[in-house]
């Protein structure tokens, strides 16, 4: 039976197991969305309207991260597309594995100063692995079916078709791409192994850095089973959140990213065999960990590291992760540190968790950052999945809450791109579905995309969005203070976010103290669909951020 162009871009997406498309309606992609809207084949892609092309973006980009498959965003011609680059930058950046589609105006108007006219394939090559234009319907299936692999291909990322609207009304003659088989890679040879085996043995202190590709369910299975065999320290980046089981939790050493001030920012210092499983330059530069530091390091990743002078692995190894450490975990002998590095990493440990400690404030107005992890810490399961936005209130989360699953506490650390957090709740909600999902941001941040509270409400998605109101882009602010003593640009006024969230049919909570947060996390924990809790936040301690535990750097 013959079809059109958009008829087998829809069977393309089924073939591939595609469950959602996420975007905004227009006259260049109208047969697109009809079929979406109104196929009766149940496998065909959910269609989710948002009220940004960006913040779809962001959302499937969180399918991406979630899942390792890639999330697809469809959106018009001209501003359609342009809307896209910020989240196709940064799902590009940080690994996320997208799949755009865009309109365009007919094949023979493309070069002409049309309606909505923009050389969209060559707009996105810079913030997509691969950018093409279709200019033959029979091509549709098989170019869907590249960008899928494209996108999941390490280092996975966005990638963007453009879609003439005569491509799509088109006759296609042409069969469909199959589903496609899974691109394997293999285990490290066994003398590289040997290699591996053989520093472990002589190291005095061997700490795994967790970076970005260390977050699948597979790797981190591995890492796990390797420190059942070794116990060692493991320093997470922000994106290698969870990837220490609770039942690991003396292995864990916290987070690194943005200044270099932390416990693992000191131990990475002390180590003289860093493994980098996973690890992305983009996450946290080597310029900021490795430089005045001495010893080996083990990279060991689906891709080639990108070398610099600063960071220049003695072994390098690319293969599939969790394979080559399992491989490891199997012919490690068992080993142990001695007694005397036990005993100091047990009081940097005990160092490092005193510094969740909550300060006593007089302040009956504005709650510390430490409350109000301490009150979310107790309110969330493992299993919850936590949004967090840029802003300070990030370096607060990153630095002090704990995640004991991969892929439940997301951070954008590539980019820090403000907005992610409720459009990547959308989707950990419609993937995760039964189980309460926290997005935390700022007030600036929230602002970026808090129209998708109106998508939340409309799906009855049980989020909790928690916004730490100071009026500020504060992380801007506390900066700009240590290094020129004054701010400058910061002020961004009041909005009353209870109101703002009851206008969009969702719950509105306020809560001006520690207890007053928690009782509003158990209420909106409690509550159908979106709930809203503003809290007015006490940053007066983000000085601190600026401390010197090692050699500073502003970011």
């Amino acid at each position: 039976m013959k079809k059109n162009g958009a008829e087998a871009l829809v069977q393309a997406m089924i073939n591939q197991g595609i469950k959602y498309v996420f975007g905004l309606p227009g006259a260049k992609v109208d047969q697109l969305f009809d079929l979406l809207e109104h196929s009766t084949d149940p496998r065909t892609p959910r269609l989710i309207i948002t009220h940004h092309e960006q913040n779809a973006a962001f959302i499937a980009s969180g399918i991406g991260r979630l899942t390792g498959q890639p999330g697809v965003v469809a959106t018009t011609s001209g501003p359609g597309v342009s809307n896209l680059a910020t989240g196709l930058i940064t799902a590009t950046s940080e690994g996320d594995p997208v799949i755009a589609l865009g309109g365009q105006v007919p094949r023979n108007d493309v070069a002409r100063l049309t309606h909505q006219s923009i050389p969209s394939k060559e707009l996105m090559t810079s913030a997509t692995k691969d950018s093409v234009e279709v200019q033959d319907a029979n091509n549709l299936s098989e170019t869907f079916a590249n960008a899928y692999q494209t996108a999941v291909a390490p280092k996975a990322g966005a990638t963007f078709i453009s879609l003439p609207k005569d491509v799509l009304g088109d006759t296609v003659t042409t069969p469909d791409i199959k589903p496609l088989a899974p691109v394997e890679q293999g285990s490290a040879d066994a003398h590289v192994l040997d290699q591996i085996i053989a520093k472990l043995k002589t190291a005095k202190l061997p700490v795994i850095l967790a970076g970005m590709r260390s977050s699948s369910a597979d790797v981190t299975a591995a890492i796990h089973a390797l420190l059942h065999k070794f116990s060692i320290p493991v320093v997470e980046t922000f994106q290698g959140a969870g990837v220490i089981s609770r039942g690991l939790e003396k292995n864990y050493f916290g987070r690194v990213g943005l200044f270099r001030n932390q416990i693992g920012d000191a131990i990475l210092k002390e180590s003289d065999l860093v493994i980098a499983v996973g690890y992305d330059p983009v996450e946290y530069e080597g310029r900021l960990w490795n430089p005045d530091r001495t010893g080996e390091i083990i990279n060991l990743d689906s891709i080639a590291p990108e070398i610099s002078n600063d960071y220049q692995p003695d072994l390098v190894i690319q293969a599939d992760i969790a394979k080559t450490l399992q491989a490891l975990s199997d012919q490690l002998p068992q080993l142990t540190l001695s007694d005397t590095m036990t005993d100091h990493l047990h009081t940097m440990q005990t160092n490092f968790v005193s510094q969740d400690a909550i300060p006593t404030t007089s302040s009956d107005r504005e709650v510390h950052p430490l409350a109000i992890i301490k009150a979310l810490q107790d309110q969330v399961q493992d299993d919850t999945t936590v949004t967090v936005d840029v802003g300070s209130h990030y370096i607060w989360m990153a630095r002090h809450f704990r995640s004991y699953e991969p892929r439940h506490l997301l951070f954008s650390n590539g980019m820090q791109t403000l907005g992610v957090a409720l459009p990547w709740a959308i989707a950990a909600a419609l993937e995760r579905p039964g189980q309460p999902v926290v997005s935390v941001s700022g007030d600036g941040g929230f602002l970026f995309s808090g129209q998708e509270l109106e998508t939340a409400v409309r799906l009855q998605l049980p989020i909790v969005q928690l916004i730490w109101n100071d009026g500020h882009y504060n992380m801007v602010e506390f900066q700009e203070q240590a290094k020129y003593g004054r701010d400058a640009g910061i002020d961004i006024g009041h909005v009353d976010f209870t109101k703002y969230a009851e206008s969009f049919g969702a719950t509105g909570l306020h809560a001006d103290t520690p207890d007053q947060v928690a009782a509003a996390l158990k209420q909106a924990f409690a509550t159908a669909g979106p709930t809203v809790i503003d809290i007015p936040v006490d940053y007066s301690d983000n000085s601190k951020f600026t401390s010197t535990l090692l050699k500073d750097v502003l970011n």
